[in-house]
């Protein structure tokens, strides 16, 4: 179940960060049913393939020990050598099956987690060593699930091959009368049939096991909604440390903007609630640059600065307005304002005795 803490119950869905954070540590929806029926299906498949070969192989190395086994002296070396020389054979010819079960493991576990190299896992964790948690553990819904399933698995194998015994019952009784060969055929078909059905209910019990393992890690990783607001602060930053360096930004940009207004030719106003500084260098501009813009206090500073370096103050209350609403600190003017700025400037030129030029 959902564990729970003193901030509240984990009622939200995990965010992708605390997903990665759960699979970064190794914790994914693993389930081992899956693998263990993924690795008896395909190795039954396999196997049935590879029986005749099998055989072949086995009969060949049996045959080739029995044959000299006249050759052989009865002392210590002498039978490691031979131990030796069937523990190799056999190697060999098991090998292949040993090569698809590791081969199935494998895909089975990427089919359900993906490509994950994680080492947390194998640190070690002292707090596992506590047998009051031990106990907990022993004792959680986790090992409960586990047991069932165990005790499940155990009764549906047996009740299959009981009731598959039980429909070859009538050919059993005849088993003294077979031949070897039809003998052992007899029992080679009926375990394999055992092993299909035993298969089948693996494959629905490793369905089920997936689902519930996954509906598990799901409630693991909810979240309350302290730990969302916690994580949403370590992410996107405290909403109040974010504010204070935006206003200590937009501080720093207006005390910059303030040291430009001594340079500017003229301050366009509305008349006391715009203020607008412009700047123009025929020789280095290609149109008038603002220099300074505000609204009430700030505008209210621009005045002051400018009367106190004798920068003119024109009142125009709709070039002000467009200037502060279309154009930035450092920007050109636009194409539309030419005009209307252009006889401004020709205007505080001429008080000052000076040609505007283009």
């Amino acid at each position: 179940m959902a564990e729970e803490t003193s901030s509240g119950e984990r009622t939200e869905e995990a965010s992708a960060k605390r997903r990665a954070d759960f699979r970064k540590k190794g914790q994914v929806a693993q389930s081992k049913e899956v693998q263990t029926a993924a690795m008896f299906t395909i190795i039954l498949a396999f196997w049935m393939f590879y029986t005749p070969y099998f055989w072949r192989d086995l009969t060949q190395l049996l045959v080739s020990v029995w044959s000299r086994s006249c050759q052989y002296s009865i002392t210590p070396p002498a039978l490691m050598q031979l131990t030796l020389f069937l523990f190799k054979n056999l190697a060999i010819i098991m090998l292949p099956l040993f090569l698809v079960a590791m081969i199935t493991g494998f895909l089975a576990t990427v089919a359900q987690i993906g490509w994950l190299f994680t080492g947390q896992p194998l640190m070690p964790d002292l707090s596992k060593l506590d047998p009051v948690k031990g106990m907990a553990r022993f004792v959680s819904k986790r090992s409960l699930v586990e047991i069932i399933k165990s005790l499940l698995k155990v009764i549906l194998v047996a009740w299959i091959s009981f009731r598959t015994v039980q429909g070859e019952f009538d050919d059993a009784l005849v088993l003294m009368e077979m031949p070897l060969q039809q003998f052992l055929h007899f029992l080679g078909r009926t375990a394999t049939l055992i092993m299909m059905k035993v298969s089948g209910i693996m494959i629905f019990l490793a369905i089920l096991d997936y689902g519930f393992v996954r509906y598990e890690m799901e409630e693991k990783m909810k979240m309350t909604k302290q730990e969302q607001k916690e994580e949403h602060k370590d992410t996107e930053g405290d909403p109040h440390i974010k504010s204070k360096i935006r206003a200590i930004q937009q501080e720093m940009a207006r005390s910059r903007m303030m040291a430009a207004v001594p340079e500017a030719d003229v301050v366009i106003t509305n008349p006391t609630r715009v203020a607008v500084a412009l700047k123009y260098d025929n020789s280095s501009m290609d149109a008038p640059v603002v220099l300074a813009k505000g609204q009430e206090l700030v505008a209210a500073k621009i005045r002051e600065i400018a009367r106190e370096h004798d920068i003119p103050l024109i009142e125009n209350p709709p070039v002000a307005r467009l200037l502060h609403s279309k154009v930035e600190p450092g920007q050109a003017i636009p194409e539309e304002l030419f005009r209307a700025v252009a006889e401004i400037l020709a205007y505080v030129y001429s008080l000052k005795g000076t040609q505007l030029t283009s």
